[in-house]
């Protein structure tokens, strides 16, 4: 099977609304994993410019998967070592989590892989 290479990425506005609740970032922060193929999530870059922390969730089904957490005005890359398959009929997610208030711009780049 070939396989295919996919991204969420863009820059998005946000506004904190609390540390306890993930809140959907953007609408187009979202894929559906086709029927019959294999997601796999292999990095994520993230920028920050608020002066708070904020966390990026990668959401599986409405459940958190992963957490990347960005410092105040700053960035960060993570290659994921341990890569798990999401299977077809999932919906993958970029949820964000912000201190009540804050207000910011957060670039994201998820890459992942489909085959």
């Amino acid at each position: 099977m070939i396989a295919k290479n996919l991204f969420l990425q863009g820059i998005y506005p946000f506004e904190g609304i609390g540390m306890e609740k993930p809140v959907p970032l953007h609408s187009e922060l979202a894929h559906f994993v086709p029927d019959g193929v294999v997601n796999q999530t292999l990095y994520f870059r993230g920028g920050n410019s608020s002066p708070e922390i904020i966390t990026v969730v990668l959401m599986r089904d409405g459940v958190p998967m992963r957490y990347f957490p960005i410092g105040a005005k700053s960035d960060v890359h993570v290659p994921l070592r341990v890569v798990e398959d999401i299977d077809g009929g999932s919906m993958i997610e970029l949820f964000i989590v912000a201190p009540a208030g804050v207000r910011g711009s957060v670039v994201v780049d998820l890459g992942m892989v489909e085959h």
